[in-house]
């Protein structure tokens, strides 16, 4: 007798388009390829992870260096700020021997001056600053007369400037008038 009950008609069709014997493909090669493929997703997904650790360490570095320099940079930020303060500036310029300028003289598109020119004055309180070093004799200071204080092109020929040292160059004043 045969394994297999005697089929007719259309499920003997059918039954023939089935194998009937054990399966001619091994197993073997299909167990290994699953190994492989499981080890080497294994060693990726290790080595991928020991770099993303490398990586966060570098990265809790670099914030700890960003927090210092934040740090540093406020610091600095207010010691520009301390140097800034009108209070500052002002004791600063006094140690410079800097005296507080008079009333503001402008010059007019027309070359005329609005406004009474004249040498700063020193404040009467004002402690006198030692000099060590000559003053340059082509400079003006505040100390200087106001003869000898250089002349803006085009001022009034009444104004208590002298004429320059250097010679006026053949080249127009830049103006601001075409704005």
């Amino acid at each position: 007798m045969s394994k297999s009950p005697e089929l007719k008609g259309r499920a003997a069709r059918l039954a023939r388009l089935f194998p009937t014997g054990p399966s001619g493909a091994a197993r073997t090669p299909f167990v290994l390829l699953v190994v492989v493929l499981l080890g080497g997703g294994l060693i990726v997904l290790l080595m991928l992870n020991s770099s993303l650790n490398a990586g966060s360490f570098e990265l809790s570095e670099l914030k700890k260096d960003t927090t210092s320099l934040t740090e540093e940079r406020q610091e600095l930020e207010r010691d520009v700020d301390g140097y800034a303060a009108p209070g500052a500036l002002q004791r600063r310029a006094r140690e410079l021997g800097m005296v507080p300028g008079g009333d503001p003289v402008f010059l007019a598109p027309d070359g005329t001056l609005r406004g009474v020119p004249g040498v700063a004055q020193k404040p009467a309180s004002a402690p006198a600053r030692p000099r060590s070093t000559p003053r340059p004799s082509a400079s003006a200071s505040s100390d200087a007369p106001a003869d000898t204080a250089p002349t803006a092109q085009g001022s009034r020929s009444d104004a208590p400037f002298a004429t320059p040292a250097t010679p006026r160059s053949s080249h127009p004043a830049p103006s601001t008038s075409g704005r």
